[in-house]
């Protein structure tokens, strides 16, 4: 029998990642969601993709309305400075502006550049978001099972 697959976040990191995606709009934001023993913390990164672009258009042909790349650097003094603090990756996220919040090729490829999945214990959140205004909050789980990422249940709680 499979398991339901699902993440719980908390009401505060909800609120902290889509007030991201609306003052990043109409770019695409992204960040990781830290846990420390239960309690969640949102790190904003840098969206780096229109620097790439600017630097060589022809492998990164996308601007930053329609793609995201976290600046490596940054994200791993973050990772590094939640690990020695106890604190372990629970989830990335991005937005897509005006768009829907489903698990594109692209965020796929993000999540296993090596053709499988460098976090398999960690959630993929993807935020649709029109106008300014979050229109859908989806999380999406590797399923060993399937050798995919799943829409999971995303549930919320006050802490």
């Amino acid at each position: 029998m499979r398991e339901f697959l699902q993440i719980v976040l908390s009401d505060p990191a909800l609120a902290d990642i889509s007030r991201h995606a609306a003052e990043s709009f109409p770019e695409e934001c992204c960040g990781v969601v830290l846990d420390y023993g239960g309690r969640d913390e949102v790190r904003r990164l840098e969206n780096i993709q229109n620097r790439l672009h600017a630097l060589d258009p022809e492998t990164y042909p996308r601007l930053a309305t329609i793609a995201y790349a976290m600046d490596p650097k940054e994200l791993e003094t973050v990772l590094d400075r939640a690990a020695v603090a106890g604190g372990r990756v629970k989830a990335f996220y991005h937005s897509h502006p005006n768009h829907e919040a489903y698990f594109s090729a692209e965020d796929k490829a993000f999540a296993m550049p090596f053709g499988e999945p460098t976090f398999p214990d960690t959630a993929q959140i993807v935020v649709s978001i029109y106008d300014r205004v979050v229109k859908r909050v989806a999380a999406y789980l590797w399923d060993a099972e399937r050798q995919d990422f799943v829409e999971a249940a995303l549930r919320n709680s006050a802490r």
